[in-house]
């Protein structure tokens, strides 16, 4: 790792965010925060990546108690919901990759989170190709569990969202923060970094920072995954499935692989 010293989108149906939270993928998180991503990683530990919590602690489970306790049918449903979280919106500014592709990855993260830092320096530039050959598509959504900084840095990257920089604004930010422990975002760390991805209207930029709509927003959004069991990041979503930490490249590969054939 080198050393260092980017329209607000529509949400689609407000209830579904309530009906998901409760019952089904309540039940799915948990068995997808302690099971799965072992799983998926065939028989790497867990404690090969990592995710970030305000609470820091973690709960794992082992494949083979959860073949015996969990049913068939019940995953099949669990799985169900967790599809259903895509928002596949037209010009959504936090969104990247074609609408219909067959498989979208929802990313929850902080921008002060160390590991959410890693994973986009270091994985999601390799993932690139399959956004550009049609095969994913990632919506990111706010999880802003560090405080006002947290806060303020997920309006900014919104606020050049509007103006068709979210992605630019969110590399250069985590670019420049250091990966480790929660570095502070002020307001002209947030200035400089809007000046240097080119935002075209720094007044409206500012403007839309500063906005109590803005930040609502993001705390709604935290609110929202925080309802869903999510504490952690970064945590991501991927087609039916779900994995906690910035995990190897190498398992993002697998799973997307895996839920583009069961897409077909």
């Amino acid at each position: 790792m080198s050393g260092k010293q980017q329209a607000e989108p529509g949400r689609g149906d407000p209830a579904r965010p309530w009906k998901i939270a409760t019952g089904i993928l309540t039940a799915a998180l948990v068995f997808c925060l302690g099971v799965l991503s072992q799983t998926l990683l065939s028989g790497r530990s867990q404690t090969d990546a990592s995710a970030t919590s305000p609470n820091a602690a973690t709960t794992t489970a082992t494949p083979e108690t959860t073949r015996q306790t969990v049913d068939p049918s019940r995953k099949a449903e669990q799985e169900t919901e967790i599809a259903k979280l895509a928002r596949r919106q037209e010009n959504d500014p936090m969104a990247k990759g074609r609408v219909d592709a067959p498989v979208v990855m929802i990313e929850y993260s902080d921008y002060r989170c160390p590991f959410c830092s890693v994973f986009a320096e270091e994985t999601l530039p390799k993932l690139q190709p399959l956004i550009d050959d049609g095969t994913l598509r990632i919506e990111f959504r706010d999880l802003a569990v560090f405080g006002d900084d947290s806060v303020a840095a997920a309006a900014a990257a919104r606020a050049a969202g509007k103006q068709g920089l979210f992605w630019e604004f969110q590399d250069a930010l985590y670019r420049r923060l250091p990966n480790q422990g929660h570095p502070d975002v002020k307001d002209d760390l947030v200035m400089e970094i809007a000046t240097q991805v080119g935002v075209p209207d720094m007044a409206a930029f500012e403007a839309d920072y500063r906005s109590e709509e803005t930040r609502t927003a993001v705390k709604n959004e935290t609110a929202e995954g925080r309802r869903m069991g999510i504490d952690g990041t970064p945590f991501f979503f991927i087609g039916t499935r779900a994995i906690s930490g910035a995990q190897p490249l190498e398992t993002f590969q697998q799973i997307i692989a895996q839920e583009k054939a069961k897409a077909s």
